[in-house]
């Protein structure tokens, strides 16, 4: 199978071909490319929470009041 298509060119050459498009078309483009970076963040977001609520319910996390945690960095 072969690679998508920004993976077969170069960040240079991608910019390359960004800048032939209309101007409209480039800020849709980047329009675009937030909207799917803010949803990926999001989804990272969410399989953290996942992550970290599954280490507290089996004890590998435990809660602690600011000062707690802040005590307990400068002990680093």
């Amino acid at each position: 199978m072969s690679q998508p298509f920004a993976k077969q060119l170069g960040f240079d050459e991608v910019l390359e071909v960004v800048e032939t498009l209309s101007t409209s078309d480039q800020e849709v483009l980047i329009d675009l490319v937030k909207k799917r970076l803010a949803q990926k963040r999001r989804e990272e977001i969410a399989a953290n929470i996942v992550e970290a609520t599954a280490e507290y319910k089996a004890g590998k996390a435990r809660r602690l009041t600011v000062d707690e945690f802040m005590t307990e960095l400068e002990e680093l």
